[in-house]
């Protein structure tokens, strides 16, 4: 499974953080420069921005500009790119990343075109490449890099991995983890599309093996079945660190989509009470609020000392 760790901050660690350089592709946009900016406060390394026809300006007098992916990747050797175009936009736009050489892309637009979604996996795939999302919050290592839209202060560096469908859940269950002392090793925004480069079962395997890992908390939603293979992948792999599940949406009724283009119920499938039930069979506690996640998971510890 790809090193999500080594493609952000190098294998030998921090030291190398320095040459894990961020394209920011349509950094000229409204949205696109704001987070751009956002990033290079929080110390993200961002290095290129790409916005066809503006090439040879530079992004805050700091960042050049260039027309195509090929030459920012030519100019900078850069391996992550985060995409901030529209959705219509955005198989063009991947394309043209993972092309060029591209080994991370998080992408931000969301209600992309399923079939567009597909055909950029399969390059991704051909590839050897890692999409985050669509419709994703993004990823970040705290206190080191983030590449994404996320606000800073809910996070803080620690052992605690988060995996999250939900942007908004993402940053209010980080913020009760961090004010119960439990500090994150990485955050991913899985995305809420129907169809999601990383699925939660993908960022697992990602992050089950990584050095110091302490527990692991998932943030998944009603729709689909991606909570239920993630059990029973875990269940089968024998992982045995402290891990705790928030499921959202409940409440919804069933054959109504609710919020993300993906969180619908059809009939049983996709149903919080068949996550939770697999959830359980698995041996990871349920919390029914946010607020709960991290005081089952300090029980979950408890237990494994």
């Amino acid at each position: 499974m790809t090193d999500i760790f080594g493609i952000l901050k190098g294998n030998s660690g921090e030291s190398d953080y320095e040459n894990k350089g961020v394209i920011v592709q349509g950094i000229t946009g409204a949205y696109g420069s704001l987070h751009a900016r956002n990033m290079m406060a929080y110390g993200t390394n961002i290095v290129a921005g790409v916005t066809p026809g503006k090439g040879g300006q530079k992004f805050e007098d700091k960042v050049p500009i260039y027309n195509t992916m090929q030459e920012a990747v030519d100019a900078t050797n850069a391996k992550i790119s985060i995409v901030y175009v529209p959705a219509k936009f955005f198989l063009g736009a991947a394309k043209e990343a993972l092309e060029a050489g591209i080994k991370l892309l998080v992408a931000i637009p969301e209600h992309v075109p399923v079939r567009d979604t597909m055909e950029a996996l399969a390059l991704a795939k051909e590839k050897d490449a890692v999409i985050i999302g669509p419709n994703t919050p993004g990823i970040m290592i705290p206190e080191l890099i983030k590449v994404g839209i996320m606000p800073p202060t809910p996070f803080k560096a620690g052992k605690i991995a988060v995996l999250s469908k939900s942007g908004t859940l993402l940053y209010e269950i980080s913020d009760a983890l961090t004010n119960a002392g439990f500090g994150q090793s990485i955050t991913i925004g899985i995305g809420g599309d129907p169809i999601n480069g990383t699925r939660l079962i993908d960022a697992f395997e990602m992050v089950k093996d990584t050095q110091d890992l302490e527990g692991m908390v998932v943030v998944g939603e009603i729709g689909g079945d991606s909570e239920e293979m993630l059990a029973q992948r875990i269940m089968d792999s024998g992982f045995n660190k402290p891990t705790v599940a928030y499921i959202a949406g409940r409440a919804a009724p069933k054959e109504k989509r609710m919020g993300h283009a993906g969180a619908i119920v059809m009939g049983t499938y996709g149903s919080a009470e068949s996550k939770v039930s697999m959830f359980n069979k698995a041996n990871i506690p349920v919390a029914k609020r946010p607020a709960e996640v991290p005081v089952l998971l300090a029980g979950k510890m408890e237990k494994s000392d």
